[in-house]
This record gives C-alpha cells, structure tokens and sequence, in this order.
C-alpha cells in the first residue's frame, strides 16, 4: 500500500518526467463544480478527459471523504479546499493524492476506474486529514502522513463507509513495515517509506491507547487532534515540534505525545506488536480478522473504531 502525502524530491523528479512526457495538445475537457460542506466551500475541477464514471459518482465521491473528515472534527478543517482530479492516466485508478499547503489537493482518476472503487478509495481521505494538521519539519513528515494514515481508516468506520476487522486487518499487515531496521536512528531521522507512513501510524496507535488508559477512557487522541486544530493548527499553517506535541498534551491531561516522540523519534524503538494484539483481541487467520471480547483490553480496541463523536452540527449546507 504506497501512500504518497508530501512531495519528496524523487517524487517530484518522476512527476515532472512523466508530465513532459504527456502531449502538449489543448485540453479536450475541463469542468469545475463547487459545493458546501459543513460550511466550507470545496471545488473539484476535472481535466483533461472526461471522467469514467458519472460526474455525479466523482462529486459524491469527494463529498464523501469530506464528511468522514468533519465527522471527525465536528466542522470541515478549513473554509475552502481545490480538488484537482487528472482523468489523463489510463492505469491504476485512484491513485497519487498530493495536499499542497492546505489549499489544494490531486489526485489521479484513471480510466479504468469504476464507481465501485470509490468505496474502497482511501487516498482522498487521508489528503483530507491532511487538511487539520499544521506542517512541520521535514524530520516530523512521519508525524503528518502516519496521522493521516492512523485516522483515514477509523474516520470511514465512523461514517459506515468501511468494516472494522478491515480496518485492524490493514493495521496487523502494515504496521510491520514501519518497525525500525538496521542502522535505523529514530522516526526523525530514518527518512524510509515504511518509517514515514507505517512508523508514524504506529506512533498515533500506541498514542491514542495509551491516553485512554491514562485517562480511564475519558480522552483520546482526538481531544489532542481537536485542540491542535481549534489552535489554528491545520495544513495551512507551520508550527514547530513542540508546540504540537504542547497543545495536543494539555488537551488530554497527559504527557503521552512528549513521552512516545522521546522513545520513537531519536532512537529505534520497537513494540512486541504479537503482544499488542493478543492484548487488544485482534485475532489474524489467513487475512481474515476475528475478535476476542474477552481478552485484556477488548474495551478499549472497540472504543476507538466506536461512533463514539458527536455528528456535526446539523447546517443548512451540509451534504
């Protein structure tokens, strides 16, 4: 599952091969609609083909992932958002979303792709959630794309657009790949696909269990994401390490956020992930995932994937 958030320099170098490679003629098609969600203004431009499904089906589409994210935070993470949809790419269906700053976002809708991918689709949402978190760094990128990551999947149960055992099936098969290798120096400083995507999912994981066992289950790591973004704190901002890590913590009682960037972000630190799971109930047979109501911490693996938030306020506009 390649994941791409941020423009790193080798993306940027084969996006700009394959686009001098694209046919310079006049764009035979372009369309722009622009609807609001949850009080935010969200335009989607189509280009250079016409679409392969309805542009009914692609609005809806958007629509979707923008109610899963403002389901999540109670309100669209910023007033306005451009959604560029390339239709020129005749493989690999839904592919490459890149956030630029907050105010725009691409991705690639080829041509064979049907209605039915859009239940699956995954990357435009994790964009989105892009949209609610400030940018840092470039050491901290694992912070921003594993929290995307994290929240994608949990954010779509919400809203009864993904199953659950799907959804730690994907985290049992992937989280592997963000634990640290030889010479690995800590999530700040091992610039790897699987550290930047897979090590910072597991961050946000071990995060969001551990503030609700400090906490009795009364906080969890949206009441830290939630004040991150009541601060100002979304993707068109820039803030520092610390000053995320600060906000997030006061907002739950805790220092877990400081606790777990000290164990993961300068050194290698790796989690008995079999232990996690038997703790937790997730149960893994063949890609086939099951669920023990009796193991230690069953409560809290069904409180994160519960519909436990509030809907959002209920707005004239709203989708």
């Amino acid at each position: 599952m390649i994941k791409f958030g941020r423009v790193y320099p080798w993306v940027l170098a084969i996006t700009i091969a394959f686009a001098g490679a694209r046919p310079t003629s006049c764009l035979a098609y372009q369309t722009t609609q622009s609807f609001l969600s949850y009080g935010s203004t969200i335009t989607v431009h189509i280009e250079p083909e016409p679409p392969p499904v309805s542009e009914a089906a692609v609005l809806a589409w958007v629509r979707t992932a923008a109610r899963a994210v403002s389901a999540y935070y109670g309100r669209f993470p910023v007033s306005d958002v451009r959604v560029m949809i390339d239709t020129g790419d005749h493989g690999g269906r839904i592919h490459h979303g890149v956030t630029y700053r907050g105010r725009r976002i691409t991705i690639d809708l080829a041509q064979d792709t049907r209605e039915e991918d859009f239940g699956r689709d995954w990357e435009l949402t994790h964009e989105m959630f892009h949209l609610a978190f400030p940018l840092l760094d470039e050491d901290y990128d694992w912070m921003g794309e594993g929290l995307s990551d994290y929240m994608e999947p949990i954010a779509r149960v919400r809203i009864g657009t993904l199953s659950v055992p799907i959804v730690w099936r994907d985290l049992v098969e992937g989280l592997p790949k963000g634990l640290p290798k030889a010479a690995d120096q800590g999530l700040d400083h091992t610039h790897t696909w699987g550290r930047i995507y897979w090590g910072g999912t597991l961050y946000w994981l071990l995060a969001d269990l551990e503030i609700r066992r400090r906490t009795q289950g009364k906080r969890s790591i949206h009441d830290a994401l939630q004040a991150i973004l009541d601060a100002g704190g979304n993707g068109r901002t820039s803030w520092d390490l610390d000053k995320v890590l600060d906000v997030g913590d006061k907002a739950t009682g805790t220092r877990v956020l400081h606790e777990l960037h000290d164990r993961m972000g300068d050194k290698p630190y790796a989690p008995d992930l079999d232990d996690l799971w038997k703790r937790l109930g997730v149960i893994y047979n063949h890609r086939q995932i099951t669920f023990d109501e009796a193991a230690p911490e069953a409560a809290l693996r069904k409180s994160i994937t519960d519909n436990v938030i509030s809907a959002p306020p209920t707005l004239t506009n709203a989708p």
